[in-house]
């Protein structure tokens, strides 16, 4: 029972990330404030790209960069961490940053056409029309 614990509370920063995920999900799904949905969504993406960097860290690692005079046939690869899931999660920070951008701007337009952010009033607005 002990070993089931010591492997639960070995990686606490990924629960971490899960409970963050499930707030920001909470929110997209449970909230009927337009914006309210929008900041779950924007909560549920950055708990994926914390996820996504602590994936890639790697202890006692250092950068993938050779310095000269280094042989690269004989290298160790597990003494680097991978750059991948970091690089690709700037592009989803840019991407993140672009659909809260885009959303906002609806949102605003519907505010302006409805004159409301509430979900259940601008479906009944659409269906009484």
């Amino acid at each position: 029972m002990l070993d089931i614990f010591a492997q639960f509370t070995a990686k606490y920063n990924y629960w971490a990330y899960i409970v963050i995920m499930m707030v920001g999900l909470f929110a997209m799904i449970a909230k009927r404030n337009l914006i309210k949905k929008m900041i779950g969504l924007s909560i549920f993406q950055t708990s994926i790209m914390l996820f996504y960097v602590a994936i890639g860290a790697k202890k006692g690692a250092t950068i993938p960069i050779l310095l000269s005079g280094t042989d690269p046939h004989h290298i160790d690869a597990t003494m680097y961490v991978n750059p991948l899931p970091h690089v690709l999660m700037l592009t989803a920070i840019v991407v993140g940053v672009a659909t809260l951008g885009v959303a906002l701007a609806l949102i605003l337009r519907i505010y302006e056409k409805h004159g409301t952010l509430e979900e259940d009033e601008i479906i009944s607005q659409i269906r009484s029309s």
